[in-house]
């Protein structure tokens, strides 16, 4: 006896795939469409926004100015500079969407978590870009162009001016999300906040190494990036303390939900 087999079902199956994929595919379009749109509207005023971004090196150069070592640097580094800075102002737009993409999929307490974890992403990302910009900028910028030679006019290339700068912003946003990486892992239940704050004396050496990578080879910059890092830390433990502090309520809400 042959089993029937029924057409409708292996569809019914994949529905729901495709349906997400579809889903996603219209939140990444949405937010390169976001994106697009920002850079055009900035586009206009790309040079002035590599200006702005270049000031703090500008001013501590004898001449005054920075140099253009490739002919094609003079449109392509503030070209990339405004799309660098189009994503920047576009994020919180893209996280929303991210955010509506799996939302449905937590529970009532994920999303009481996820919410205020993603608003806090984005304002540390910010906060650290701004710490890397009117506090990094100068410290640094100061230290190389005061220990140069005599006999050197420090005239820095735009383009790799630009490198850097991108390269820190990158790695002091980043170094800002310390405290939200630190209480999703406690949240998810992958460790005890007195088990990180057993770990604080790795925590630091690893900071001060991550800082030797991400930053200039010079002992200031380092310190500059390794120490924000290990307050950052300390401030996810304080804040998954309180995230874990009633467990058994969380857990009740959950299961009436």
């Amino acid at each position: 006896m042959t089993a029937k087999l029924d057409p409708d079902a292996s569809v019914d199956e994949g529905q729901p795939l495709i349906q997400h994929l579809i889903e996603l595919r219209s939140r990444l379009l949405k937010s390169v469409a976001a994106i697009f749109l920002i850079f055009i509207s900035l586009f206009y005023f790309a040079n002035k926004i590599y200006d702005y971004v270049a000031a703090p090196l500008v001013e501590l150069l004898p001449e005054g100015n920075m140099i253009a070592t490739n002919i094609t640097s003079t449109f392509l580094t503030p070209f990339k500079l405004t799309l660098f800075v189009s994503v920047f102002v576009a994020m919180p737009y893209v996280l929303w969407q991210i955010w509506n993409f799996i939302a449905p999929a937590l529970y009532q307490r994920e999303k009481r978590l996820a919410m205020p974890l993603f608003i806090s992403s984005v304002i540390l990302f910010y906060a650290g870009v701004a710490f890397a910009y009117y506090v990094i900028f100068p410290l640094i910028f100061l230290f190389f162009t005061t220990t140069a030679p005599s006999s050197v006019t420090v005239m820095p290339d735009i383009a790799s001016h630009l490198t850097l700068v991108i390269k820190l912003f990158f790695a002091f946003g980043l170094a800002f999300e310390i405290p939200v990486a630190t209480v999703m892992l406690i949240a998810a239940g992958v460790i005890s906040p007195q088990k990180l704050a057993n770990k604080r004396p790795y925590v630091i050496v690893g900071c001060f190494v991550i800082g030797m990578l991400l930053t200039p080879p010079d002992i200031i910059s380092q310190a500059l990036l390794a120490i924000p890092m290990w307050i950052l830390f300390e401030t996810g433990i304080f804040f998954g303390r309180l995230v874990v502090r009633n467990p058994k309520a969380a857990e009740s809400e959950e299961q009436a939900s």
